[in-house]
Protein backbone atom coordinates (compact mmCIF):
# COMPACT_ATOMS: atom_id res chain seq x y z
CA UNK A 1 0.00 0.00 0.00
CA UNK A 2 1.07 3.27 -0.58
CA UNK A 3 1.04 5.83 2.21
CA UNK A 4 0.79 9.34 1.74
CA UNK A 5 1.33 12.04 4.76
CA UNK A 6 0.60 15.89 3.91
CA UNK A 7 2.30 18.06 7.02
CA UNK A 8 0.47 20.68 7.14
CA UNK A 9 1.16 24.18 9.85
CA UNK A 10 -0.28 26.96 10.79
CA UNK A 11 0.56 30.41 9.84
CA UNK A 12 -0.38 33.95 9.90
CA UNK A 13 -2.67 33.17 6.92
CA UNK A 14 -4.29 29.66 8.22
CA UNK A 15 -3.25 26.08 7.44
CA UNK A 16 -0.27 25.55 4.62
CA UNK A 17 1.50 22.69 3.43
CA UNK A 18 5.01 22.24 4.78
CA UNK A 19 5.92 18.84 2.89
CA UNK A 20 5.40 15.25 2.62
CA UNK A 21 6.06 11.86 2.74
CA UNK A 22 5.25 9.20 0.30
CA UNK A 23 6.54 5.57 0.96
CA UNK A 24 5.37 1.83 -0.23
CA UNK A 25 4.05 -0.11 -2.88
CA UNK A 26 0.80 -0.16 -4.14
CA UNK A 27 0.45 -3.56 -4.97
CA UNK A 28 -1.93 -3.28 -7.40
CA UNK A 29 -0.17 -4.86 -10.24
CA UNK A 30 3.15 -6.32 -11.54
CA UNK A 31 6.39 -4.29 -10.80
CA UNK A 32 6.31 -2.37 -13.86
CA UNK A 33 2.74 -3.13 -14.41
CA UNK A 34 1.70 -1.33 -11.01
CA UNK A 35 -0.81 2.04 -12.45
CA UNK A 36 -1.20 3.07 -8.82
CA UNK A 37 2.53 3.36 -7.97
CA UNK A 38 3.54 5.07 -11.35
CA UNK A 39 0.56 7.45 -10.68
CA UNK A 40 1.85 8.41 -7.61
CA UNK A 41 4.93 8.70 -8.59
CA UNK A 42 4.51 10.83 -11.37
CA UNK A 43 2.71 13.00 -9.08
CA UNK A 44 4.96 13.16 -6.15
CA UNK A 45 8.54 13.64 -8.87
CA UNK A 46 6.53 16.59 -10.71
CA UNK A 47 5.51 18.12 -7.51
CA UNK A 48 9.36 18.14 -6.54
CA UNK A 49 10.79 19.04 -10.00
CA UNK A 50 8.33 21.95 -10.24
CA UNK A 51 8.60 23.49 -6.81
CA UNK A 52 12.36 23.44 -7.58
CA UNK A 53 12.12 24.43 -11.25
CA UNK A 54 9.54 27.32 -11.23
CA UNK A 55 10.05 28.48 -7.30
CA UNK A 56 12.75 30.12 -5.54
CA UNK A 57 11.69 27.86 -2.49
CA UNK A 58 14.20 26.33 -0.11
CA UNK A 59 13.27 22.73 0.67
CA UNK A 60 14.90 19.41 1.68
CA UNK A 61 14.35 16.32 -0.36
CA UNK A 62 15.25 12.43 0.71
CA UNK A 63 14.76 9.66 -1.55
CA UNK A 64 15.05 6.37 -0.82
CA UNK A 65 14.65 3.95 -4.78
CA UNK A 66 14.62 0.78 -2.61
CA UNK A 67 12.04 1.80 -0.47
CA UNK A 68 9.79 4.10 -2.14
CA UNK A 69 9.92 6.63 0.63
CA UNK A 70 9.85 10.40 -0.15
CA UNK A 71 10.31 12.97 1.94
CA UNK A 72 9.95 16.62 0.96
CA UNK A 73 9.73 19.77 3.40
CA UNK A 74 10.24 23.39 2.39
CA UNK A 75 12.11 25.50 4.65
CA UNK A 76 10.03 28.18 5.24
CA UNK A 77 6.61 29.36 4.66
CA UNK A 78 5.68 28.56 0.74
CA UNK A 79 5.13 31.10 -1.70
CA UNK A 80 1.77 31.50 -4.08
CA UNK A 81 3.63 29.17 -6.57
CA UNK A 82 4.61 26.21 -3.97
CA UNK A 83 1.44 26.02 -2.16
CA UNK A 84 -0.36 26.11 -5.75
CA UNK A 85 1.97 22.86 -6.75
CA UNK A 86 1.52 21.52 -3.44
CA UNK A 87 -2.45 21.75 -3.36
CA UNK A 88 -2.57 20.35 -7.21
CA UNK A 89 -0.69 17.42 -5.63
CA UNK A 90 -2.79 17.05 -3.00
CA UNK A 91 -5.77 17.19 -5.41
CA UNK A 92 -4.17 13.87 -7.82
CA UNK A 93 -3.34 12.55 -4.67
CA UNK A 94 -7.04 12.30 -3.67
CA UNK A 95 -8.64 11.67 -7.04
CA UNK A 96 -6.29 8.87 -7.00
CA UNK A 97 -7.44 7.17 -3.45
CA UNK A 98 -10.91 7.49 -4.77
CA UNK A 99 -10.27 5.22 -7.28
CA UNK A 100 -7.96 2.92 -6.11
CA UNK A 101 -8.77 3.19 -2.29
CA UNK A 102 -7.25 -0.35 -1.10
CA UNK A 103 -3.64 0.40 -2.56
CA UNK A 104 -3.33 4.12 -1.55
CA UNK A 105 -4.30 5.86 2.44
CA UNK A 106 -3.64 9.83 2.59
CA UNK A 107 -3.32 11.36 5.65
CA UNK A 108 -2.85 14.76 6.49
CA UNK A 109 -0.61 15.30 10.12
CA UNK A 110 -0.30 18.57 11.66
CA UNK A 111 3.13 19.60 12.28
Amino acid sequence: MVNVTIFQKEGLKGKYISGFHCSGHAGFADYGKDVVCAGISALVLNTINSIEAFTEENFTCEVEEATGDVRFSLTDIPGEKASLLLDSLVLGVTGIQETYRRYITLNFREV
